[in-house]
């Protein structure tokens, strides 16, 4: 956790708070999207998190893909903006968010993949075999990746 939301938790404690932060939907060369199987609550997400102080949302998707997964990523496409009540999480420890989400596509990525100890797997998927097991504000993104998968896919 970034030490501005920690920072902010000991002022509000568990409370809700919106939180800004951006993802990446990662394309390899089979049309797989690469998802990350969570330690916190043992579900299935895409590499991403929240901004810090003075990051812009491009800047934290390439930094948070990093830290995930060891990887570089490069020519990010926005796919959405997700925002609003499906978005609220409240995490294993209490903490409550609202998530606002800048999701990005990209193909173009270098390196070896390694995952944090934020993860316990990382695996590319089939759109139409992604995990049942989503963590909660990340249904909606699936939702819309699937939406619009015959014109991703092209």
């Amino acid at each position: 956790m970034k030490q501005y939301i920690k920072d902010m938790r000991k002022l509000v404690g568990h409370r809700p708070m919106i939180v800004s932060g951006a993802s990446v939907i990662i394309f390899n060369a089979e049309n797989k999207v690469l998802m990350l199987h969570r330690s916190d609550n043992d579900s299935w997400c895409f590499p991403g998190g929240a901004l810090e102080l003075g990051e812009s949302l491009r800047e934290a998707a390439i930094r948070e893909v990093f830290e995930e997964t060891g990887l570089e990523v490069t020519e990010l496409e926005l796919m959405d903006v997700f925002s609003g009540k499906d978005l609220y999480y409240k995490y294993p420890n209490g903490d409550e968010i609202y998530n606002v989400d800048a999701v990005f596509i990209t193909r173009q990525y270098k390196g070896e993949l390694k995952i944090n100890n934020e993860s316990r797997q990382a695996r590319f998927f089939d759109i139409r075999d992604i995990p049942k097991n989503i963590s909660p504000p990340v249904i909606p993104v699936v939702q819309e990746l699937k939406r619009r998968a015959s014109q991703l896919l092209q």
